[in-house]
């Protein structure tokens, strides 16, 4: 099951990627449903809290009515940074699933873990890896592809 959503999370990576933004996608399922999806769009609307989970977070809590996610699991391409951590414990969010580690930012094992940390009122249930290779390929891709973009600029 985790590999079928963290695909739909791997799609909306891929729109991302199709708009020149960073390709990092997340779905947020309840009751076996996808609820929300989101994609990054930093670039596009030049807004710092655009990331692919935030966006995702704010159409679930719309959908549920709550800013409490206390049922729902996040799937998303790319381990969880600071700010995204921080804003799925502050949800409530049972579980997090996530595809490749992110080594400059990752908030959920790589550089520390704010998931799980235990001085915090809520621990998040955690999953890595899933489709790891799929989603590190599209951000490998991605900037070997901008690399080579500036180069010929």
């Amino acid at each position: 099951m985790d590999e079928m959503y963290m695909s739909y999370a791997i799609k909306e990576a891929e729109k991302a990627r199709a708009i020149h933004e960073v390709p990092i996608g997340a779905v947020i399922v309840y009751d076996d449903k996808i609820i929300a999806k989101g994609h990054n769009l930093r670039e596009t609307s030049q807004r710092t809290l655009s990331h692919a989970e935030l966006i995702a977070m704010e159409e679930a809590n719309r959908k549920i009515g709550s800013w409490r996610l206390e049922d729902c699991t996040l799937y998303v391409t790319l381990e969880p940074c600071p700010m995204c951590a921080g804003a799925i414990v502050q949800s409530r969010i049972k579980r997090v699933v996530y595809g490749a580690t992110d080594p400059k930012a990752g908030c959920a094992g790589t550089l520390m873990n704010l998931l799980s940390e235990p001085r915090f009122n809520h621990q998040v249930e955690l999953s890595r890896g899933v489709l790891e290779e799929e989603c590190a390929n599209l951000l490998k891709n991605f900037f070997r592809e901008l690399r080579e973009r500036k180069k010929r600029q």
